[in-house]
């Protein structure tokens, strides 16, 4: 603003200079004055007018040169646009030459808006010569002039716009602009909807309508002309996207607004990506291709209306390899759980097509803004993801990945995006304080923790990530934690300690070298400079997984390739049984006859069904495809059947996909899910409709989501997984052979609330048959939401088109879902409703119908009834008047369709089908109907006539009514028998039977006869082999009655009938001789033995029975006795040892039978149920044992194994068995140890075994007193262990004796040599290590070290006392033998630990009743004397 001025008096000052220069100009040649001194003052002055000339001078020169190239570039501007004119002059001409009909360049577009605002329709169209637009609203001409204000139609520069100001509701209708002229014409139509906001007066079908989305303020109106297509490209290389389009009004200042979207995604500038909009294009640049960039790339514009978009795929391929066979780049790195030194790369694999599968890849990282990198990993990682520690705090890191195979190392991918190592619990320890309402205060919870030096321990210690090569351990950082800073130190199992190399500051950690198959425990201290934390609790015990090969998703199902068009296929496939986590799919593609597969994309694609593009026109095709997820690639599915590449079914066209449904109507709502209908497709594309898809979105948002990844075969779905309370927007996709059409318009908001009305819902599917000038049938389908009652019937009301005064057309509702109409103006329109009732009133009507014109199609034909000639049948016929390659003949009664009657048949030829009446019957009276599908023919039948014809036809042919028709029954020996029964038959009766059109007679291997009181014929087949297929009849002749009845007896039937006459015929040979009655099974005895029994009969003395188990003979204690008619194979002490197939041989000279009996699967599991059943019904209560490694809860029972399903529980909480709770048992017994018990395992504990059916509970209550007694009888039993009896050792040898003490408190050790108490020195060594190994070590033993050795081992709650006898003998001595009375002894070995002794474990105090433990009595240790002598520990010096 300030600057204004001074440019004005600068141009001011400009202007006078240029005058005054003009006038020195114009003066006359002057002569120079004398020279003359000039003063200080005037040379000053001089300098300072000569500057300001020279100054002024320039500017002028200046703006002559920028003058001079405006008026130049004017003048060739007017001269191209003078070229311009004359050569656009010429093409005029030219194409006015050219006849052309009316073609719409840029069609009408849907509009929503508001009430009372205005709504501009325009379109562009061009023909020769040039069409007049005429506008229309419902079908109705618009007429400005009568309805002053309200519409204004313009033509401007060829766009051609109707503008209606001030919209009503009333002005929502389907308009449309038809354009004429002598060659034609063109017709584009688009709908007006006008809603009414909430509160404004009466309110919408729908209730509340939602806040439309947020519209960029986008006055201009654009259309697209030329849009960018599939377009391929390769690693490395560049590609653009360039949508040309229509922009009214053109400004070059303010171009459109548009977003691009890749799989959905919005995607913003960058050095990757590039965006430019102006010119009337908007274009994409991708600079620097990767796989990455694969995808469906979608541009989306803001317009004045809302948006228009559209939608093409890039496919990216692999550069060539850095060396052959080498596999392609992953893509898609991506870092995660970033802490402060750590984080957690992923990927996704490259597709493998013809090379070698991968083998692992390689991390590298790069510090922000270097060009080096560094190996993260030294040996391949096999998985998809990988753990980067080591990383420096506030560092920003790019990570890239590779993937190696047998070939070599694939081109890295592209770097992921910029990562900061920082603490990511940094943020969620600050907290902000609000002072006085407006004063925020940022604290640490340092602050708040007051003066803490050593941290807490960490808490949550767990495993995150679980591999085959590592584990990620995760933890929660400690509070309070301190001021001082924080790193951490791990111990793993026996608390080792894990060598991080360097400072642990994250709460996450990668573990590698853990064994196979090994669990392993982990804790985690906090450490800072004033020292450690206590331990964290131990995690869950962690076990590394196995996945090689077993983590990928199972193979996807059936592949199904279509046309598409003449480059492209349709290919479709059926999910994996097992997903597990999967990525998406690789489609591989191979030309017919070759053996080199290629990739059809390049990045893993979400769905189940993919457009392959870029195919060879005429070339034949098989596809494949693998689903991906981290562990890699699945196996490949099977090969789809050969397709050739070319345009899809319909005349030549080439996208012959069906067009888009309409109509999309909400039929029920619960508030979570909603229930759609929609309208079919005008037009099939040439190919059956066998798809649907839907898709949704909130009202608010523009992005689409899919509903159903399956298409849907009904007009009809349910949306699941709803907000309610939100508005929703649909839109349903039709498929056929050719493909997926494209999405119907956008439903109108619906609203997801549950519908609670106690009438009922709308009906819906409103469809017509029968169309005449006067008269046509409409049809409908029931509501889904019936509301509070049944409904019990319709009223249907009907309404000229445009008008809405409807008339009801029936007084009483309708049973039946279908009316007659008649009386009807031949060549109007109508419309339909219907309304459903129930007990509670009349419900909601439903959509409005398609109008329906009253004419009937030029030639069409009704149906005819009458009699055949030749057969007798009775018949109905219909030849249509129109039919194409896809129309069907659809024939129904009583608008249902016809199922599978015997008595009725179809058959078509050409254009006429005919449903004949091959025994017609009362109950076939009806109104019968036939509908051509795919066309608007169709007619229908009276009542009436059929009846009359079904009776004289009953007159003329009587016939004899049967109660079963030709049936068959396989008997014994394989016989096979034919029979039908007739309702009553005369003695004079004939008949026949016709196989395979050939009468056969009796004799000849079949038997005839017939019963006149049962009324039954029959015809016996002896030998039924597999000549016998075909087709069987038989005619009955009574009198003038006849009757025929016929069985088709082929295929799968047939070949049923034989495999039972087979068996029953080799069961009749076997049964001949000995042969089993019974085949095997099981039974468990009382006692929990298992017995395989079978039964046999027809045996005798020399009959034998053997028994086998995988081939190899078993034989019992008790050999068989099969005169009893029953033998057993009792198997005790059944457990897994005993799976195999066993089998039972019994013969004898007549013959061999054989049964068998896999005991594995669930026969395995069925007897262990049985036997689990027996024994948890005699469970005894559980009783408590000490014992010296903690206190046991034993189970006594008929018989235990580990196989039963078994289960301790404390606390509820289900018990796993490890080195603190061990689980075990023996074949009387099940038990529970707790080693080393503490105030922690107090508690209820719970032992259940379960049979399959019943679960058998038993319970113990450890705490209180219960508990004080034991814990105090176990500490009195952790005594000395280890140590034998005798030993003997060899001169010149080292002697070590080393045993293990328990106590609590630690005890205090002391070694004695024949009482007297042992030193320390070079000879002998005492040692007593971590509070639990003690050890006398006597270097180079001599005979004076023979003698009775003693520990004494004490702590407050008593002690314990052992004796050792050493005996040294000399080289070439004999080994002395034990004393009578005393064990044998142990030979010592030079440095040799005795072998560890078991522990004697004296009766408890408890009231407890003495088990039958496997533990050995106190007793066996017989040196160690009893309890209650005193120790002869002499007194301590």
């Amino acid at each position: 603003m300030d600057s204004s001025p001074n440019r004005k008096s600068s141009s001011k000052s400009v202007s006078q200079v240029q005058a005054q220069a003009t006038e020195a100009m114009a003066e006359p040649a002057y002569t120079i004055p004398v020279f003359r001194q000039r003063t200080p003052e005037e040379t000053e002055e001089y300098q300072r007018v000569s500057t300001n000339v020279g100054k002024g001078l320039a500017v002028i020169q200046e703006e002559l040169h920028r003058m001079r190239m405006a008026t130049k570039a004017q003048v060739e501007s007017l001269e191209i646009e003078r070229e311009v004119q004359l050569r656009m002059t010429k093409r005029s001409d030219l194409l006015d030459d050219i006849a052309r009909m009316p073609d719409f360049m840029v069609a009408l577009r849907p509009h929503t808006v508001w009430e009372k605002t205005p709504v501009k329709l325009f379109c562009t169209v061009q023909g020769n010569p040039r069409p007049i637009v005429k506008w229309y609203k419902g079908g109705m001409p618009i007429d400005p002039p009568s309805t002053p204000g309200k519409y204004k139609i313009e033509n401007k520069y060829g766009v051609h716009s109707l503008i209606i100001s001030r919209c009503m509701v009333s002005d929502t209708a389907e308009y449309s602009a038809v354009a004429t002229n002598p060659h034609g014409t063109a017709t584009s139509k688009a709908t007006v909807t006008v809603k009414r906001p909430s509160g404004a007066g009466e309110y919408c079908h729908l209730g509340l309508v939602p806040h439309l989305t947020d519209i960029h303020p986008s006055k201009l109106e654009v259309s697209f002309l030329d849009r960018f297509p599939v377009s391929f490209g390769v690693e490395g290389s560049s590609v653009s996207l360039v949508c040309t389009m229509v922009v009214v009004p053109d400004l070059p200042n303010l171009p459109p607004h548009a977003q691009w979207y890749r799989d959905d995604k919005l995607l913003k500038p960058g050095k990757l990506v590039e965006m430019a909009v102006g010119g009337s294009a908007a274009s994409l640049t991708l600079p620097h291709l990767a796989k990455d960039d694969e995808g469906l790339y979608t541009v989306r514009i803001f317009t004045k209306d809302g948006t228009t978009e559209h939608s093409a795929y890039l496919f990216v391929s692999d550069a060539p390899p850095s060396a052959a066979g080498a596999p392609g780049a992953p893509m898609s790195v991506k870092a995660y759980d970033i802490n402060s030194d750590y984080v957690l790369v992923a990927w996704k694999p490259p597709n493998t097509v013809n090379e070698a599968p991968i083998a692992g890849y390689f991390v590298d990282r790069s510090v922000s803004g270097s060009d080096t990198w560094v190996q993260c990993n030294d040996a391949p990682v096999k998985v998809c993801k990988y753990p980067v520690h080591g990383l420096s705090v506030g560092r920003s890191y790019h990570f890239r990945v590779r993937a190696v195979n047998s070939a070599g190392i694939s081109r890295p991918s592209r770097k992921s995006d910029k990562v900061t190592a920082i603490d990511a619990a940094e943020n969620e320890r600050l907290q902000v304080i609000k002072i006085e309402g407006k004063y925020d205060i940022v604290i640490k919870d340092d602050d708040l923790e007051g003066h803490v030096t050593i941290p807490g321990e960490p808490t949550d210690v767990h495993a995150s990530e679980i591999y085959k090569s590592f584990v990620v351990l995760s933890w929660k950082p400690p509070s309070p934690r301190g001021r001082a800073p924080l790193w951490y130190v791990i111990d793993k199992v026996s608390w080792q300690r894990i060598n991080t190399a360097v400072k642990l500051h994250s709460p996450r950690y990668p573990v590698y070298d853990l064994q196979d198959g090994q669990k392993y425990q982990f804790r985690v201290y906090s450490v800072n400079m004033h020292g450690s934390s206590e331990a964290s609790a131990p995690s869950e015990p962690i076990q590394k997984v196995d996945q090689d090969g077993k983590g990928v998703p199972s193979a996807p199902g059936q592949v199904v390739a279509t046309r598409n068009t003449k480059t492209s296929v349709f290919v479709q496939w059926e999910a994996p049984k097992h997903l597990k986590h999967l990525m998406g799919y690789y489609i591989d593609g191979r030309v017919v006859g070759s053996k080199d597969w290629f990739a059809c994309n390049h990045k893993p694609f979400k769905h189940t069904r993919f457009v392959v593009h870029g195919l060879i026109p005429g070339e034949s095709y098989v596809f494949r495809v693998q689903a991906v997820n981290v562990f890699g690639l699945s196996e490949e599915s099977q090969e789809s059947t050969p397709i050739s590449v070319e345009p899809a079914l319909g005349g030549g066209v080439e996208y012959a996909t069906p067009s888009s449904p309409f109509g999309i109507t909400l039929l029920s709502c619960d508030g979570s899910s909603m229930t759609l209908a929609w309208k079919s497709p005008k037009h099939c594309g040439g190919s059956k409709v066998n798809a649907y898809y839907i898709s949704k979105r909130d009202a608010d948002t523009l992005v689409w989501n899919e509903v159903n990844l399956t298409g849907v075969k009904e007009r009809i779905c349910t949306v699941d997984n709803l907000t309610e309370g939100t508005f929703y927007e649909f839109r349903v996709q039709a498929a056929n052979m050719a493909g997926v059409g494209p999405p119907s318009s956008p439903s109108a908001p619906m609203k997801c609330v549950a519908w609670t009305a106690e009438v009922p819902g709308p009906a819906y599917d409103l469809s017509f048959s029968e169309v005449r000038s006067h008269s046509l049938v409409i049809l409908w389908k029931a509501p889904v939401y019936t509301g509070a009652s049944a409904v019990t019937g319709y009223f249907v009301d009907m309404a000229k088109k445009d008008s809405s005064e409807f008339v009801t057309l029936n007084e009483e509702a309708l049973k039946h879902r279908y009316l007659q109409v008649s009386g009807l103006e031949e060549g109007q329109f109508y419309v339909f409703r219907v309304r459903a009732v129930n007990a509670k009133g009349v419900g909601k009507a439903s959509q409005l119908s398609e109008p329906v014109c009253a004419r009937a199609l030029p030639g069409t034909k009704e149906i005819v009834a009458g009699v055949d000639e030749e057969t007798g049948d009775i018949y109905l016929s219909l030849e249509a008047c129109e039919i194409c390659e896809t129309s069907k003949f659809e024939w129904s009664k009583n608008y249902k369709p016809i199922g599978d009657c015997p008595r009725l048949a179809v058959t078509t030829k050409g254009r006429t089908s005919r449903l004949i009446f091959t025994n017609p019957d009362k109950d076939d009276l009806g109104r019968y109907s036939v509908v051509v599908t795919d066309t608007d023919d169709g007619g229908s039948s009276d009542e009436a006539e059929i009846r009359t014809l079904i009776l004289s036809h009953a007159i003329r042919n009587p016939i004899i009514p049967l109660k079963h028709g030709l049936n068959y029954e396989v008997l014994e020996k394989g016989h096979v028998r034919f029979w039908a029964q007739a309702v009553k038959l005369s003695p004079a009766v004939s008949y026949r039977f016709i196989v395979n059109d050939k009468e056969v007679t009796s004799g000849e291997g079949h038997k005839f006869s017939h019963d006149v009181a049962t009324g039954i014929v029959q015809m016996t087949v002896d030998q039924f082999t597999r000549a016998n297929e075909g087709t069987y009849t038989v005619q009955i002749h009574d009198g003038k009655a006849k009757a025929q009845s016929s069985l088709v007896l082929v295929g799968d039937v047939f070949k049923a009938a034989l495999k039972e006459a087979e068996f029953q015929r080799k069961e009749h040979i076997r049964k001949q001789g000995a042969h089993f009655s019974e085949y095997l099974y099981f039974t468990v005895t009382e006692d929990c033995t298992v017995l395989l029994t079978c039964k046999v009969a027809n045996v005798k003395k020399e009959t034998t029975l053997h028994w086998y188990k995988e081939d190899d003979e078993i034989v019992p204690e008790t050999p068989p006795n099969v005169m009893s008619g029953a033998c057993a194979l009792p198997l005790p002490l059944f457990s897994r040892k005993d799976q195999g197939v066993f089998k039972a041989v019994l013969g004898d000279d007549r013959g061999k039978d054989t049964s068998t009996i896999d005991i594995s699967g669930k026969v395995f599991d069925d007897i262990i149920n049985a036997v689990a059943k027996i024994a948890g019904a005699s469970a005894s209560d559980l009783v408590l044992q000490c014992t010296p490694e903690g206190i046991r809860l034993q189970c006594y029972m008929s018989y235990y194994t580990e196989e039963m399903k078994t289960v301790w529980k404390h606390k509820e909480s289900k018990i796993a068995s490890s080195e603190k709770m061990r689980i075990g048992g023996t074949a009387e017994m099940a038990w529970m140890q707790i080693c080393d018990p503490s105030d922690k395992e107090k508690g209820h504990y719970t032992m259940e075994i379960f049979d399959g059916v019943t679960t058998h509970t038993r319970t113990f209550d450890l705490s209180g007193q219960a508990y004080t007694d034991a814990y105090e009888e176990y500490l009195r039993l952790k005594v000395v262990g280890g140590l034998p009896d005798v030993v003997t050792i060899m001169e010149e040898k080292s002697l070590s004796l080393t045993c293990t003490v328990w106590g609590e408190p630690t005890p205090e050790v002391t070694w004695f040599k024949n009482e007297q108490e042992v030193t320390c020195n070079e000879h002998t060594k005492v040692t007593f290590d971590g509070g639990k190994f003690a050890s006398l070590v006597i270097n180079k033993v001599t005979p004076d070290d023979s003698g009775k050795y003693s520990i004494n081992v004490r702590n407050k709650y008593g002690g314990e006392f052992v004796e050792i006898t050493v005996s040294v003998y000399k080289h070439g001595e004999q080994i002395p033998e034990p004393k009578l009375g005393h064990p044998k002894m142990a030979t010592a070995t030079p440095a040799a630990t005795p072998a560890t002794t078991p522990i004697p474990t004296p009766t408890p105090k408890s009231p407890t009743p003495t088990p039958k433990s496997p533990t050995p009595p106190r007793s066996v240790k017989s040196p160690t004397p009893p309890r209650f002598m005193k120790s002869p520990t002499p007194p301590r010096k």
